[in-house]
């Protein structure tokens, strides 16, 4: 609930700033801002010796790749067209494309799933950034038509990949080597890990939604509120049928499978978000409105999941 309450204040106080003091205007440094404390951290468990879990647990990666980067895409399509909105549904498939995120390994510690093969799915799903960008790319290429719009081909999200790749993955995995050679600055970290995460969300989600394009939504609100209601619902049954054929698919007795479950079930949204403001003069600014709902939808879930399905007499927890 403390992490609702951060979201919903970044976003208020960052969304009311820009609306009475003309707003931010977007620099990619909030992109290496994420990276480094956001992104960073998690990578500091993450040992070169652990790539051996590929092939040990190739069954569980290749179940994983399977409902990440196709299941759950087909959902977010399938509810995307219903919507009959073209920005709307581009934030549901970036959503379905960009596994994990920053709290999906506070949620395998808590459920005493695998966290060596936990790191290494987090390292491989950053990895595979850019085959999700290009995924949304062609998305719009074959999808523009059908809804009645115009996809730019020079201003496509393809000519970002190159920006987070490298601001993303590239640079906080330098920089995690590199502080795990100073132990001061580790232990500082590692301290206090969750003070900066959530401080970092903060400011993100302030900078984000004072950004100048963020207050298109006001006209979205007044033009077409309808938008905000059908993203709600197309977000809550995005995460139902992720939620449900994860639970099937995965078997959760297995530390290993627990693991790849929670890289599932919860998306990268706050990387969601980022990815958006690169994009949101090409899929217009109703992309954010899943992506901000989807902070709503999902803390809650996966704390249900945690608390009353994880720790059933169906699921016992397991030691590694």
């Amino acid at each position: 609930m403390q992490l609702i309450f951060i979201v919903l204040l970044g976003a208020i106080l960052g969304f009311s700033y820009g609306l009475y003091n003309f707003g931010f205007v977007f620099s990619t440094n909030i992109c290496l801002f994420a990276g480094l404390t956001l992104i960073m951290p998690s990578l500091f468990k993450f040992k070169l010796k652990d790539v051996v879990l590929v092939w040990k647990y190739r069954s569980v990666l290749m179940k994983g790749f399977w409902v990440n980067y196709i299941l759950l895409p087909l959902f977010a399509l399938a509810i995307g067209f219903m919507t009959n909105d073209f920005g709307i549904t581009s934030g549901l498939f970036l959503l379905a494309v960009l596994s994990g995120g920053g709290m999906v390994m506070h949620w395998i510690k808590k459920s005493n799933a695998d966290t060596s093969l936990g790191f290494l799915l987090l390292f491989i799903n950053l990895m595979f950034v850019s085959l999700s960008m290009l995924m949304l790319h062609i998305f719009a290429q074959l999808s523009a038509g059908y809804f009645g719009v115009t996809y730019n081909e020079e201003i496509t999200i393809s000519r970002f990949a190159e920006a987070v790749i490298i601001l993303l993955i590239l640079i906080p995995f330098a920089a995690s080597r590199v502080v795990l050679w100073i132990k001061p600055l580790l232990n500082f970290i590692e301290k206090y890990h969750k003070v900066i995460s959530k401080l970092s969300i903060f400011i993100i989600l302030f900078y984000l939604f004072g950004l100048q394009s963020s207050q298109y939504l006001v006209d979205i609100y007044d033009f077409e509120p309808e938008l905000f209601y059908i993203a709600l619902i197309a977000v809550s049954a995005f995460y139902f049928l992720t939620y449900f054929a994860s639970k099937i698919i995965y078997d959760l007795n297995s530390p290993q499978e627990r693991a790849a479950f929670w890289h599932s079930v919860t998306r990268y949204i706050t990387l969601a978000l980022v990815i958006s403001t690169f994009s949101a003069s090409t899929f217009g600014i109703s992309m954010l409105l899943p992506i901000m709902f989807a902070y709503i939808v999902q803390i809650p879930l996966a704390s249900y999941i945690d608390k009353k399905v994880l720790t059933t007499a169906n699921y016992p927890l397991q030691k590694q």
